[in-house]
């Protein structure tokens, strides 16, 4: 069955397959070097934070953990205390 653009059964353009591409050119030396350089690139987009910013969200951080450990100490406790009471 065929249409305006081609058959169906037989498309027009059949794919090559790669044989490794750039890759397989270099050496793993090359290839190394590649990745450190792509790895420096990425490095250079990201937006830093300021001063300001990294102490805020770091004592934003540690608020949170203490009040989580409390928390979870606060239930322990209870726990072991109703775990006494029930079993002796």
């Amino acid at each position: 069955m065929t249409d305006a653009v081609g058959s169906i059964d037989m498309p027009d353009a059949e794919e090559k397959p790669r044989k490794g591409g750039k890759r397989a050119k270099k050496g793993p030396l090359k290839r190394l070097a590649l990745f450190y350089r792509q790895i420096v690139a990425e490095l250079r987009k990201v937006v830093w934070p300021t001063r300001n910013q990294l102490t805020s969200y770091t004592t934003a951080v540690i608020i949170f953990v203490v009040l989580m450990i409390g928390l979870i100490t606060l239930i322990d406790y209870g726990l072991s205390h109703a775990a006494k009471y029930v079993f002796g």
